[in-house]
């Protein structure tokens, strides 16, 4: 263990700073300054010998959070992240994008705020990193096996390394004109810069998987013709279908989806031309929806200019503070301020938008909103409650509800679930003989971390599959269900 005292000598939780707010709009950089090494020490000293480490069950990649907490609390980082690469092929991904589900859990967490789990995973990678103790793992051998990746998220590349590593010929392919997925286009460089995905793609084509970006399985090459030439296939394509909000005025110009705007913004920080940019320079601006997706539209409005920011969620405010409905080691659902929120803008709760409002050019001027209220179970818009809000750029992050399923449906004839997924079985397989489906694709809209251990555990089940039997650790089954979800 740690520091056998650290929790009793250090309670409180320490974070390393954000930057300033009117520093950080300013560029599109990360919004963490650089950790303190002996904060960072302290912290990984607060890790319990608890006996039992309920943030195992907690991590959905059972990252071994205790040894290297330890190593960490020790100076052994070399070792530390032996010890975090042993169940997490991306540190660096979940170190800044997940929730950390495992400080949830942290045992520490009943009475005490818990580890800083996710910083010390993220200051190992970092400094593994900067020291180069990140290397390719190409395979000792190679099997003949071949095997299609579809979609380079999370998912998708954790099974593509994992597979090329185990010595199958592995490509990836990718619609988009880059690799990475979400992690390229839906996530804002302030939140993780490129360079860290750029790295970790480096790193797999020198272990030797391919990646063949700009081609749409579906079009360019069929489903069927793809199977035909591999001897495996993995569809982790994601949940991409955004959910619609089906009011009078959808259509006004200047309503536009989440993803829509993400996209096109990290392709302009990327230095793409992009034609006539959606910008909220100049705009009173509202984000539809209150989650991550949402927060990220938030920063991202903050930095172009918007006149103002407001955040609107149909539902009630979460607790400050975990409810007695969620108890420890649950992942309880709790009012948070990310670092977008810090940034200026309106956050309203319990607010319903019955409908958009145009102007003589049918351009978005206002939404009338009205206040929610539960009748049967249902949120609706309460009567006489109705008011505007002025409003020139309108963003929907409203959740995701499933696969792009038309080429699936026709070519594969994959049956798809009626929460819009790929139907598949605990092993991953589909109705189609070598044809798997992991994260979001076949999970629906969820974690990173869920995605990189279904991609893992993917990986295994394919290798068995070509092999007969297989060595890669698999961390999850696709009907797992974590306490901490």
């Amino acid at each position: 263990m740690a520091d056998p005292r650290g929790f009793l000598n250090v309670p409180e939780r320490e974070l390393p700073p954000r930057r300033p707010v009117p520093i950080r709009l300013m560029d599109w950089k990360e919004v963490y300054e650089a950790g303190d090494s002996a904060v960072l020490k302290r912290q990984a000293g607060r890790c319990m010998d608890c006996g039992i480490p309920f943030c195992h069950q907690g991590c959905p990649l059972g990252n071994l959070i205790p040894e290297w907490n330890d190593l960490t609390w020790r100076g052994e980082g070399r070792q530390a992240i032996e010890r975090l690469h042993a169940t997490n092929n991306f540190p660096e991904f979940t170190g800044k994008l997940c929730p950390a589900p495992c400080e949830a859990s942290c045992v520490l967490g009943i009475n005490q705020p818990p580890v800083t789990i996710k910083q010390v995973e993220a200051s190992i990678i970092e400094q593994a990193w900067q020291n180069g103790w990140v290397q390719p793992v190409p395979p000792e051998r190679l099997t003949g096996k071949t095997v299609a990746v579809v979609g380079s998220g999370p998912a998708g590349l954790a099974a593509a390394q994992q597979l090329t590593r185990a010595g199958h010929t592995v490509a990836v392919f990718e619609k988009d004109d880059r690799i990475g997925g979400l992690l390229r286009y839906g996530i804002p460089d302030f939140k993780m810069e490129k360079r860290h995905l750029d790295a970790r793609l480096t790193q797999m084509q020198a272990e030797g998987t391919r990646f063949r970006a700009g081609v749409e399985i579906g079009r360019d090459i069929t489903w069927s013709d793809l199977r035909t030439r591999y001897d495996a296939v993995i569809i982790a394509t994601g949940a991409p279908e955004p959910r619609d909000l089906p009011i009078p005025g959808r259509d006004a110009l200047g309503v536009h989806y989440a993803m829509e705007y993400l996209t096109q913004s990290n392709r302009v920080q990327a230095g793409d031309a992009v034609g006539v940019p959606i910008t909220a320079e100049g705009k009173h601006v509202v984000v539809l929806g209150g989650g991550d997706t949402g927060a990220d539209c938030i920063g991202t409005a903050h930095r172009q200019g918007a006149l103002s920011v407001t955040n609107l969620a149909i539902g009630v405010q979460p607790p400050s503070e975990r409810p007695s409905t969620q108890p420890w080691p649950m992942q309880p659902t709790l009012f948070e301020v990310q670092s977008a929120h810090e940034e200026g803008g309106e956050r309203m709760y319990l607010a319903s938008t019955v409908e958009f409002l145009t102007n003589a050019a049918g351009e978005v001027r206002a939404l009338r909103v009205a206040e929610t209220e539960y009748l049967d179970g249902r949120r609706v818009p309460k009567a006489g409650t109705e008011r505007e809000i002025p409003a020139d750029l309108v963003l929907l992050a409203l959740g995701f509800t499933g696969v792009e399923r038309s080429t699936l449906d026709d070519q594969l004839g994959l049956p798809i679930e009626a929460r819009g997924t790929v139907a598949r079985a605990a092993d991953y397989t589909t109705s189609e003989s070598g044809v798997f489906v992991a994260g979001d694709a076949g999970r629906g809209a969820s974690l990173i971390v869920w995605a990189i251990a279904e991609g893992r555990a993917v990986a295994a089940e394919v290798d068995r599959f070509l092999q007969g039997t297989t060595d890669l650790p698999a961390p999850v089954r696709a009907t797992d269900r974590a306490l901490a979800v």
